[in-house]
């Protein structure tokens, strides 16, 4: 990390208390070992008793892989991720395939959430970060003064202290996650079906992971920890093709969660703390950005914060950096789910579309996205 400024102490430059993170997941992490790797000093405070390793799959772009190629994760990440090589649209009714959209290789992956936090908490071990598990940090909790990062997820106390409180909407839509023994490509396959999709991906260690999205009107609860009975993820896809229900008859455990849109954060800063991940912006699963945009956030909070004369400036920035862009990308994920569902006549013309794509301009279909997957935050 030569290249990188040192961080100098702009919480406090007499006492230099530590920069609390609360939540130890993928955004408290990635910030923490950020920060720690500029030589602040560093303290994760996770409500669990121990880092979850909740969530099966990750896919990772290039703009969040940048991120932890920066942090000296590289050798490490490309030892336990999959390199992925395209992503293919299929018709869900007929098993066939649409078109195949290559990607660049290296530059997209498919890892494990587990595998992804261990690699995080190691590097903030290595940094020098303290991890404390069964510790949770609130707006009540009393703590000494300094600068503290909120990480602590969709439910941030912090937002809503900032923010106020938001009712979130309902989609209308829910989604099973699970995983599977097997093995297949190293690709991200999009089987479309009307009002519903899934997406298979494979795992290191021979495991598929999928994530199945269905509309309809009765709510669930929102979350991904909500355990559902495997017949019911089998019956709503019970007219697919031979290839997927066959993925879905594996399954003998699955989580269920309702698909809830929030807003960006209006405001990501307050005089001592900072919003990251999905506090500041909670993502819909239709362009698997959130672990990428958490990714992000990390590394400009913590560049921001070396770069400043004070806290205060630097937080600052951090916001005018990153909510522009959150809120394009949180949008672009809005609409895929809307994409993807196509009914009747329009998904026809849809699908023909795809396939002239990939027929004739191939690069079209991702290069639509270059303004995400292109943004080098370590640059």
């Amino acid at each position: 990390m030569s290249a990188v400024k040192r961080f100098t102490g702009t919480t406090d430059p007499v006492a230099k208390p530590p920069i609390l993170v609360a939540g130890g997941g993928i955004a408290g992490l990635a910030t923490a070992a950020a920060l720690a790797q500029r030589g602040a000093t560093v303290e994760v405070h996770e409500r669990a008793p121990d880092l979850r390793t909740q969530g099966a799959g990750i896919q990772i772009s290039p703009n969040g892989a940048r991120v932890l190629h920066g942090l000296g994760l590289k050798q490490a990440f490309d030892a336990c991720s999959l390199k992925s090589r395209a992503v293919v649209p299929v018709d869900g009714l007929t098993g066939r395939e649409i078109a195949r959209f290559d990607l660049p290789v290296p530059g997209f992956y498919l890892i494990p959430r587990a595998n992804l936090l261990r690699l995080l908490s190691e590097a903030c071990t290595k940094a020098g970060v303290t991890i404390r598990t069964g510790s949770a940090l609130s707006p009540d909790t009393p703590r000494p003064p300094g600068l503290l990062i909120a990480a602590d997820g969709l439910r941030s106390g912090f937002r809503r202290l900032l923010n106020g409180a938001a009712d979130p909407f309902f989609t209308g839509q829910v989604a099973w996650r699970a995983m599977v023994p097997g093995s297949a490509p190293p690709e991200a396959r999009i089987w479309m079906l009307p009002g519903r999709h899934v997406v298979t991906y494979p795992l290191p260690g021979d495991r598929i992971n999928i994530v199945a999205v269905q509309e309809r009107t009765d709510w669930a609860a929102e979350g991904w920890s909500h355990e559902d009975d495997p017949q019911n993820l089998r019956a709503a896809f019970a007219d697919a093709a031979p290839a997927l229900t066959g993925l879905l008859a594996q399954v003998d455990r699955v989580n269920l969660w309702g698909l809830f849109r929030h807003e960006v954060a209006p405001f990501w800063v307050g005089d001592s703390f900072a919003l990251v991940g999905d506090a500041a912006h909670p993502t819909l699963p239709f362009l698997a950005q959130g672990a990428n945009l958490a990714l992000e956030d990390a590394w400009v909070l913590a560049r921001c914060l070396t770069d400043a004369s004070s806290s205060k400036a630097g937080l600052t920035t951090y916001e005018t950096l990153r909510r522009a862009r959150a809120v394009r990308a949180i949008a672009a994920a809005n609409a895929n789910a809307r994409n993807y569902h196509l009914m009747g006549f329009r998904r026809w013309v849809a699908h023909a579309g795809l396939r002239g794509i990939g027929a004739l301009a191939p690069q079209k279909f991702l290069g639509r996205y270059d303004w995400l997957y292109d943004h080098d935050v370590t640059a």
